[in-house]
Protein backbone atom coordinates (compact mmCIF):
# COMPACT_ATOMS: atom_id res chain seq x y z
CA UNK A 1 0.00 0.00 0.00
CA UNK A 2 2.78 2.28 0.85
CA UNK A 3 4.36 1.57 -2.91
CA UNK A 4 0.75 2.41 -4.18
CA UNK A 5 0.99 6.02 -2.63
CA UNK A 6 4.22 6.62 -3.50
CA UNK A 7 3.59 6.01 -7.08
CA UNK A 8 0.56 8.27 -6.86
CA UNK A 9 2.13 10.94 -5.18
CA UNK A 10 4.92 10.73 -7.59
CA UNK A 11 2.15 10.51 -10.42
CA UNK A 12 0.97 13.36 -8.91
CA UNK A 13 4.28 15.42 -8.96
CA UNK A 14 4.90 14.45 -12.05
CA UNK A 15 1.81 15.78 -13.40
CA UNK A 16 2.33 19.67 -11.56
CA UNK A 17 5.58 19.97 -12.85
CA UNK A 18 4.79 18.99 -15.98
CA UNK A 19 1.26 21.37 -16.51
CA UNK A 20 2.51 24.00 -14.57
CA UNK A 21 6.36 23.85 -16.33
CA UNK A 22 8.20 24.10 -12.76
CA UNK A 23 11.50 23.76 -13.27
CA UNK A 24 13.90 20.99 -11.93
CA UNK A 25 16.57 21.88 -9.68
CA UNK A 26 18.22 21.25 -6.04
CA UNK A 27 15.25 23.51 -4.98
CA UNK A 28 12.02 21.75 -6.29
CA UNK A 29 12.91 17.95 -6.91
CA UNK A 30 14.16 17.86 -2.97
CA UNK A 31 11.16 19.73 -1.99
CA UNK A 32 8.55 17.29 -3.96
CA UNK A 33 10.36 14.01 -2.29
CA UNK A 34 10.38 15.94 1.41
CA UNK A 35 6.95 16.55 0.84
CA UNK A 36 6.08 13.12 -0.06
CA UNK A 37 8.25 11.82 2.55
CA UNK A 38 5.96 13.75 5.60
CA UNK A 39 2.55 13.13 3.33
CA UNK A 40 2.66 9.12 3.55
CA UNK A 41 4.70 9.23 6.64
CA UNK A 42 1.69 11.03 8.57
CA UNK A 43 -0.50 9.29 6.74
CA UNK A 44 0.33 5.46 7.44
CA UNK A 45 1.35 6.95 11.41
CA UNK A 46 -2.30 8.67 11.56
CA UNK A 47 -3.57 5.16 10.24
CA UNK A 48 -1.64 2.49 12.46
CA UNK A 49 -2.17 4.80 16.03
CA UNK A 50 -6.28 4.85 15.29
CA UNK A 51 -7.25 1.74 13.05
CA UNK A 52 -4.89 -0.84 14.89
CA UNK A 53 -4.19 -4.03 13.00
CA UNK A 54 -2.41 -6.96 14.04
CA UNK A 55 -1.44 -10.64 12.65
CA UNK A 56 -1.86 -12.09 16.17
CA UNK A 57 -5.37 -14.04 16.03
CA UNK A 58 -6.38 -17.00 16.89
CA UNK A 59 -9.48 -19.10 17.65
CA UNK A 60 -10.09 -20.25 20.51
CA UNK A 61 -11.61 -23.03 21.86
CA UNK A 62 -12.07 -24.91 25.76
CA UNK A 63 -11.06 -28.80 26.31
CA UNK A 64 -12.81 -30.80 28.97
CA UNK A 65 -10.37 -33.66 30.42
CA UNK A 66 -12.52 -36.70 30.75
CA UNK A 67 -11.55 -38.49 33.43
CA UNK A 68 -12.96 -41.31 35.19
CA UNK A 69 -15.14 -41.46 38.51
CA UNK A 70 -13.70 -44.82 39.53
CA UNK A 71 -11.52 -47.34 38.95
CA UNK A 72 -12.32 -49.83 36.54
CA UNK A 73 -11.78 -51.52 32.75
CA UNK A 74 -12.53 -50.13 29.29
CA UNK A 75 -15.67 -52.28 28.02
CA UNK A 76 -16.62 -50.46 25.21
CA UNK A 77 -16.08 -47.25 23.30
CA UNK A 78 -19.40 -46.20 21.75
CA UNK A 79 -18.00 -42.52 20.54
CA UNK A 80 -16.46 -42.11 17.23
CA UNK A 81 -13.86 -39.35 17.14
CA UNK A 82 -14.60 -35.81 15.74
CA UNK A 83 -18.03 -36.64 15.70
CA UNK A 84 -20.89 -34.51 17.52
CA UNK A 85 -22.40 -35.15 20.54
CA UNK A 86 -25.40 -34.41 22.69
CA UNK A 87 -24.96 -33.39 26.53
CA UNK A 88 -25.34 -37.35 28.32
CA UNK A 89 -24.77 -38.77 25.18
CA UNK A 90 -21.99 -42.39 26.28
CA UNK A 91 -18.42 -41.90 25.35
CA UNK A 92 -16.71 -44.69 27.36
CA UNK A 93 -18.80 -47.82 29.12
CA UNK A 94 -16.52 -49.46 31.98
CA UNK A 95 -16.90 -52.93 33.56
CA UNK A 96 -19.60 -52.88 36.51
CA UNK A 97 -19.37 -55.92 37.79
CA UNK A 98 -17.83 -54.78 40.68
CA UNK A 99 -19.94 -51.88 41.64
CA UNK A 100 -23.08 -53.78 40.78
CA UNK A 101 -22.36 -56.65 43.37
CA UNK A 102 -21.70 -53.89 45.98
CA UNK A 103 -24.98 -52.43 45.62
CA UNK A 104 -26.44 -55.86 46.02
CA UNK A 105 -24.31 -56.31 48.80
CA UNK A 106 -25.53 -53.25 50.19
CA UNK A 107 -29.20 -53.57 49.49
CA UNK A 108 -29.35 -57.13 51.09
CA UNK A 109 -27.57 -54.84 54.01
CA UNK A 110 -30.45 -52.26 54.10
CA UNK A 111 -33.19 -54.45 54.22
CA UNK A 112 -31.55 -56.65 57.20
CA UNK A 113 -30.57 -53.28 58.67
CA UNK A 114 -34.65 -52.26 58.64
CA UNK A 115 -35.78 -55.42 59.86
CA UNK A 116 -33.09 -54.81 63.35
CA UNK A 117 -35.03 -50.76 63.53
CA UNK A 118 -38.56 -52.52 63.47
CA UNK A 119 -37.26 -54.27 66.25
CA UNK A 120 -35.90 -51.44 68.21
CA UNK A 121 -39.49 -50.38 67.87
CA UNK A 122 -41.01 -53.46 69.39
CA UNK A 123 -38.10 -52.99 72.20
CA UNK A 124 -39.54 -49.32 73.13
CA UNK A 125 -43.30 -50.63 73.21
CA UNK A 126 -41.99 -53.89 75.06
CA UNK A 127 -40.05 -51.35 77.71
CA UNK A 128 -42.65 -49.50 78.19
CA UNK A 129 -45.12 -52.24 79.47
CA UNK A 130 -42.66 -53.46 81.69
CA UNK A 131 -42.39 -49.81 82.91
CA UNK A 132 -46.24 -50.19 83.32
CA UNK A 133 -45.91 -53.94 84.76
CA UNK A 134 -42.92 -52.29 87.49
CA UNK A 135 -45.40 -48.94 88.61
CA UNK A 136 -48.05 -51.27 89.18
CA UNK A 137 -46.22 -53.81 91.32
CA UNK A 138 -44.82 -50.65 93.03
CA UNK A 139 -48.13 -49.03 93.91
CA UNK A 140 -49.19 -52.51 95.10
CA UNK A 141 -46.53 -53.14 97.21
CA UNK A 142 -46.72 -49.21 98.52
CA UNK A 143 -50.56 -49.50 99.32
CA UNK A 144 -49.80 -53.59 101.44
CA UNK A 145 -47.59 -51.64 103.32
CA UNK A 146 -49.20 -48.68 104.39
CA UNK A 147 -52.34 -51.30 105.06
CA UNK A 148 -49.69 -53.05 107.30
CA UNK A 149 -48.39 -49.85 109.11
CA UNK A 150 -51.84 -48.77 109.48
CA UNK A 151 -52.65 -51.33 111.52
CA UNK A 152 -49.78 -52.51 113.83
CA UNK A 153 -51.55 -54.81 116.22
CA UNK A 154 -52.99 -56.76 113.62
CA UNK A 155 -50.04 -57.16 111.61
CA UNK A 156 -46.51 -58.31 113.33
CA UNK A 157 -43.14 -56.62 112.90
CA UNK A 158 -41.69 -59.31 110.94
CA UNK A 159 -44.48 -58.80 108.48
CA UNK A 160 -44.43 -54.88 107.82
CA UNK A 161 -40.18 -54.93 107.34
CA UNK A 162 -40.75 -58.18 104.82
CA UNK A 163 -42.84 -55.70 102.85
CA UNK A 164 -40.84 -53.00 103.70
CA UNK A 165 -38.30 -54.69 101.27
CA UNK A 166 -40.78 -55.86 99.07
CA UNK A 167 -41.76 -51.95 98.34
CA UNK A 168 -37.72 -51.35 97.89
CA UNK A 169 -37.52 -53.75 95.38
CA UNK A 170 -40.54 -53.23 93.31
CA UNK A 171 -39.34 -50.03 93.01
CA UNK A 172 -35.65 -50.74 91.91
CA UNK A 173 -37.17 -53.10 89.38
CA UNK A 174 -39.18 -49.88 88.17
CA UNK A 175 -36.07 -47.68 88.05
CA UNK A 176 -34.26 -50.57 86.17
CA UNK A 177 -37.76 -50.82 83.65
CA UNK A 178 -37.48 -46.95 83.25
CA UNK A 179 -33.54 -47.21 82.43
CA UNK A 180 -34.39 -50.03 79.68
CA UNK A 181 -37.07 -47.66 78.35
CA UNK A 182 -34.85 -44.84 78.20
CA UNK A 183 -32.13 -47.01 76.18
CA UNK A 184 -34.66 -48.46 73.75
CA UNK A 185 -35.88 -44.33 73.56
CA UNK A 186 -32.63 -43.24 72.90
CA UNK A 187 -31.99 -45.74 70.11
CA UNK A 188 -35.31 -45.15 68.17
CA UNK A 189 -35.02 -41.11 68.90
CA UNK A 190 -31.42 -41.18 67.56
CA UNK A 191 -32.33 -41.47 63.74
CA UNK A 192 -32.10 -39.56 60.68
CA UNK A 193 -34.71 -38.15 58.84
CA UNK A 194 -36.58 -40.67 60.42
CA UNK A 195 -34.35 -43.48 60.08
CA UNK A 196 -32.70 -45.49 62.82
CA UNK A 197 -29.06 -44.21 62.68
CA UNK A 198 -27.27 -48.01 61.27
CA UNK A 199 -30.13 -47.56 58.53
CA UNK A 200 -29.29 -44.26 57.88
CA UNK A 201 -25.68 -45.38 57.37
CA UNK A 202 -26.48 -48.11 55.30
CA UNK A 203 -28.23 -45.72 53.16
CA UNK A 204 -25.37 -43.50 52.87
CA UNK A 205 -23.20 -46.47 51.27
CA UNK A 206 -25.85 -47.42 49.76
CA UNK A 207 -26.06 -43.91 47.23
CA UNK A 208 -22.20 -43.40 47.38
CA UNK A 209 -22.07 -47.26 45.57
CA UNK A 210 -25.21 -46.18 43.29
CA UNK A 211 -23.10 -43.14 42.65
CA UNK A 212 -20.06 -45.02 41.87
CA UNK A 213 -22.07 -47.79 39.37
CA UNK A 214 -23.56 -44.62 37.66
CA UNK A 215 -20.54 -43.34 36.52
CA UNK A 216 -19.21 -46.78 35.10
CA UNK A 217 -20.86 -44.78 31.86
CA UNK A 218 -19.00 -41.95 31.09
CA UNK A 219 -21.05 -39.63 29.56
CA UNK A 220 -21.05 -36.26 27.72
CA UNK A 221 -20.95 -33.04 29.97
CA UNK A 222 -22.16 -31.01 27.05
CA UNK A 223 -22.90 -30.46 23.88
CA UNK A 224 -19.56 -30.81 21.67
CA UNK A 225 -17.18 -33.38 20.39
CA UNK A 226 -14.21 -35.68 21.19
CA UNK A 227 -11.01 -35.67 19.09
CA UNK A 228 -7.27 -37.47 19.32
CA UNK A 229 -9.57 -40.59 20.64
CA UNK A 230 -7.15 -43.36 21.96
CA UNK A 231 -8.92 -45.05 24.79
CA UNK A 232 -9.42 -48.44 23.67
CA UNK A 233 -11.62 -51.67 25.16
CA UNK A 234 -9.46 -53.51 27.68
CA UNK A 235 -7.42 -50.22 28.97
CA UNK A 236 -7.86 -49.43 32.78
CA UNK A 237 -9.78 -46.02 33.36
CA UNK A 238 -8.54 -44.80 36.63
CA UNK A 239 -9.62 -41.78 39.00
CA UNK A 240 -6.79 -39.42 38.33
CA UNK A 241 -6.28 -35.94 36.96
CA UNK A 242 -3.77 -36.79 34.90
CA UNK A 243 -4.62 -39.85 33.37
CA UNK A 244 -8.02 -38.78 31.51
CA UNK A 245 -9.39 -41.28 28.98
CA UNK A 246 -10.72 -38.09 26.42
CA UNK A 247 -10.24 -34.60 25.86
CA UNK A 248 -13.86 -33.66 25.10
CA UNK A 249 -14.05 -29.79 22.85
CA UNK A 250 -16.86 -27.41 23.90
CA UNK A 251 -19.18 -26.81 21.03
CA UNK A 252 -19.47 -23.47 21.94
CA UNK A 253 -19.67 -19.69 19.98
CA UNK A 254 -16.31 -19.47 18.51
CA UNK A 255 -14.02 -16.78 19.66
CA UNK A 256 -11.31 -14.89 18.91
CA UNK A 257 -8.50 -13.36 20.26
CA UNK A 258 -6.00 -10.81 19.26
CA UNK A 259 -2.94 -9.68 20.60
CA UNK A 260 -2.15 -5.42 19.84
CA UNK A 261 0.62 -3.51 20.73
CA UNK A 262 0.01 -1.20 24.14
CA UNK A 263 -0.12 1.67 22.28
CA UNK A 264 -3.67 0.86 20.35
CA UNK A 265 -5.15 0.50 24.20
CA UNK A 266 -6.82 4.34 23.54
CA UNK A 267 -8.26 3.24 20.47
CA UNK A 268 -9.50 -0.73 21.47
CA UNK A 269 -12.95 0.17 22.74
CA UNK A 270 -15.34 -2.61 23.17
CA UNK A 271 -17.97 -2.31 19.96
CA UNK A 272 -15.97 -1.19 17.56
CA UNK A 273 -16.11 -2.73 14.03
CA UNK A 274 -13.19 -5.28 13.21
CA UNK A 275 -12.51 -7.04 9.80
CA UNK A 276 -10.60 -10.13 9.39
CA UNK A 277 -8.80 -11.96 6.92
CA UNK A 278 -8.30 -15.93 7.62
CA UNK A 279 -4.81 -17.29 6.03
CA UNK A 280 -6.90 -20.30 5.06
CA UNK A 281 -9.47 -18.24 3.35
CA UNK A 282 -7.26 -15.85 0.99
CA UNK A 283 -9.00 -13.16 -0.75
CA UNK A 284 -11.58 -13.01 1.75
CA UNK A 285 -12.73 -10.46 4.58
CA UNK A 286 -15.02 -10.76 7.11
CA UNK A 287 -16.42 -8.67 9.46
CA UNK A 288 -16.78 -8.44 13.28
CA UNK A 289 -17.17 -6.84 16.29
CA UNK A 290 -14.52 -6.40 19.68
CA UNK A 291 -16.06 -7.90 22.32
CA UNK A 292 -13.62 -7.24 25.29
CA UNK A 293 -10.43 -6.11 25.65
CA UNK A 294 -8.80 -8.16 28.74
CA UNK A 295 -8.11 -6.60 32.20
CA UNK A 296 -4.92 -8.02 32.53
CA UNK A 297 -1.41 -8.79 30.70
CA UNK A 298 0.23 -12.31 31.32
CA UNK A 299 3.35 -11.66 31.15
CA UNK A 300 3.11 -9.28 34.40
CA UNK A 301 1.36 -11.86 36.62
CA UNK A 302 2.79 -13.02 40.03
CA UNK A 303 2.03 -15.96 41.37
CA UNK A 304 2.72 -16.75 45.42
CA UNK A 305 5.85 -19.16 45.42
CA UNK A 306 9.17 -19.14 47.48
CA UNK A 307 11.28 -17.96 44.38
CA UNK A 308 11.05 -13.66 44.52
CA UNK A 309 10.60 -12.28 41.21
CA UNK A 310 13.20 -10.08 40.17
CA UNK A 311 14.22 -8.10 37.48
CA UNK A 312 14.44 -10.23 35.11
CA UNK A 313 10.68 -10.73 34.87
CA UNK A 314 10.72 -6.89 33.45
CA UNK A 315 13.00 -7.23 30.74
CA UNK A 316 10.19 -7.37 28.36
CA UNK A 317 8.90 -4.26 28.63
CA UNK A 318 6.66 -4.80 24.95
CA UNK A 319 3.80 -6.77 26.26
CA UNK A 320 0.81 -7.08 24.32
CA UNK A 321 -2.83 -6.19 25.04
CA UNK A 322 -5.40 -9.53 24.45
CA UNK A 323 -8.63 -8.56 23.09
CA UNK A 324 -12.08 -11.08 22.46
CA UNK A 325 -13.43 -10.51 18.83
CA UNK A 326 -16.76 -12.27 17.67
CA UNK A 327 -17.68 -12.30 13.86
CA UNK A 328 -20.61 -12.72 12.48
CA UNK A 329 -22.07 -16.08 11.23
CA UNK A 330 -20.54 -17.20 8.50
CA UNK A 331 -20.60 -20.67 7.25
CA UNK A 332 -16.96 -20.73 5.59
CA UNK A 333 -15.53 -19.66 8.54
CA UNK A 334 -17.46 -21.78 10.95
CA UNK A 335 -16.02 -24.83 8.99
CA UNK A 336 -12.53 -24.24 9.41
CA UNK A 337 -10.91 -26.26 12.00
CA UNK A 338 -10.51 -25.05 15.46
CA UNK A 339 -7.28 -23.06 15.81
CA UNK A 340 -7.24 -21.25 12.99
CA UNK A 341 -5.19 -18.16 12.46
CA UNK A 342 -6.08 -14.59 10.70
CA UNK A 343 -4.83 -11.26 10.82
CA UNK A 344 -7.73 -8.50 12.21
CA UNK A 345 -7.85 -4.56 11.86
CA UNK A 346 -9.74 -2.48 14.04
CA UNK A 347 -12.17 0.77 12.94
CA UNK A 348 -12.33 3.16 14.90
CA UNK A 349 -14.50 6.54 14.51
CA UNK A 350 -11.14 8.53 15.11
CA UNK A 351 -10.01 9.73 11.54
CA UNK A 352 -12.05 7.77 9.68
CA UNK A 353 -11.50 8.89 6.77
CA UNK A 354 -8.20 7.44 6.61
CA UNK A 355 -9.64 3.32 7.74
CA UNK A 356 -9.82 3.26 3.76
CA UNK A 357 -6.19 2.34 3.17
CA UNK A 358 -6.10 0.44 6.09
CA UNK A 359 -8.87 -1.81 4.50
CA UNK A 360 -7.27 -1.64 1.30
CA UNK A 361 -4.10 -2.99 2.86
CA UNK A 362 -6.19 -5.69 4.96
CA UNK A 363 -7.47 -6.78 1.44
CA UNK A 364 -4.24 -6.69 -0.20
CA UNK A 365 -2.93 -9.05 2.77
CA UNK A 366 -5.72 -11.65 2.18
CA UNK A 367 -4.97 -12.03 -1.08
CA UNK A 368 -1.26 -12.37 -1.05
CA UNK A 369 -2.29 -15.60 0.92
CA UNK A 370 -2.52 -17.22 -2.49
CA UNK A 371 1.30 -16.68 -2.92
CA UNK A 372 3.55 -19.10 -0.69
CA UNK A 373 6.39 -21.63 -1.42
CA UNK A 374 6.69 -24.90 -0.16
CA UNK A 375 10.63 -26.34 -0.21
Amino acid sequence: METLILLTYAAICVFIFKVFKIPLNKWTVPTAILGGIVLIGAIILAMNYNHPYTDKVRQIYVVTPIVSEVRARVLEVPVKPNTPVKKGDPLVILDSTRFEARVAQLEAQLADTGQLAEGNVASVAEARAKVMQATAKRDQAVRTLRRYQGAPDAFSRQQIDTQTERVAASRADLDAAQAALAKAETQLDGSVDGDDPAVAAVKAQLEEARFDLENTVIRAPMDGFVTQLAVRPGMMAVPLPLKPVANFINQEERLYVAAFRQQSLLRLEPGAEVEMAFTSLPGQVFSGKLVQVMPTIAEAQLAAGQALVGGAAFQKMDNEAMVIIELEGNDEVQSLPMGVSAQAAVYTEHLHHVAIIRRILLRMMSWRHYLYLDH
